[in-house]
């Protein structure tokens, strides 16, 4: 495919290197390679690179030291078809809406609208999440309620493990991250993805032991893993499952 012929950067724009990169983000757009595109300046990358975030569902462009916003565009011009085929590998979004079929702890529930106003906001029972009101804020209140759930089923087990290392935790926190399930501060605060509710169970055991393992030991040493292994014996299953599943679960909401 020949490359698309771009209008060239004006001198003050490739002196002025916030304003190139706006310029190149602006066109990046207008080129429609069918993602949203962002454009990083990184001066220690070694070449174009160009990465497509299975989380997010967008492409970034990362252009290193010396390499022009103009050259990095035809760059991406050039890759449509890796772009395509990337995409294309991606699974379906699945939307939380009337319908749809979404798991909680690894069982498949189907969404659907509960007219009765008596009934609670959102309410699970025989594999359906049911939810009362406007059709427009459903998503936001399935969202909610499976942020909820998944506080409250991360709470308990970081609390027992805790127990079981003799390891006081901080604060427990829930958030949408985009590149790690968990994480564990060296103040002995827990973050975890709200996602992982939509995972096997035992996927949640491991991950939030492996994150109070961390209260213990902040690396991943032979003696971390084994501390992790005498919360959750089998590590090898759910960290191969998340493995395979990633995009996945980030494909829900």
């Amino acid at each position: 495919m020949p490359l698309l012929r771009l209008p060239r950067i004006s001198a003050q724009l490739r002196a002025t290197p916030a304003a190139a990169l706006a310029d190149a983000q602006r066109r990046a757009a207008a080129l429609d390679v069918g993602a949203p595109v962002s454009i990083r300046l990184n001066p220690r990358a070694r070449r174009l690179l160009l990465r497509v975030d299975a989380s997010a569902r967008n492409i970034e462009l990362v252009i290193p030291r010396g390499v022009s916003p103009e050259r990095g565009l035809q760059f991406l011009e050039a890759q449509r078809g890796w772009i395509a085929s990337r995409l294309d590998a991606l699974p379906p979004q699945v939307l939380f809406v009337e319908g749809a079929v979404v798991p909680i702890l690894g069982v498949p529930h189907t969404i659907r609208h509960e007219s009765n106003p008596a009934k609670p906001s959102v309410a699970i029972a025989d594999r359906e999440i049911r939810v009362r009101g406007e059709p427009a804020h459903m998503p936001r209140r399935v969202r909610d309620h499976l942020t909820k759930l998944a506080r409250q089923e991360v709470t308990r087990r970081a609390r027992a493990y805790a127990m079981q290392v003799g390891r006081p935790i901080a604060r427990i926190g829930l958030r949408d991250t985009k590149s790690r399930w968990g994480s564990c501060s060296s103040s002995g605060a827990l973050s975890f993805s709200w996602r992982l509710i939509l995972a096997p169970e035992p996927v949640l055991d491991y991950v939030v032991a492996h994150e109070v393992a961390h209260l213990v030991e902040m690396n991943h040493s032979p003696r971390f893993w084994r501390l992790v292994q005498t919360m959750t014996p089998d590590c090898a299953t759910p960290r191969a499952w998340l493995k395979r599943h990633r995009t996945e679960l980030f494909a829900y909401g």
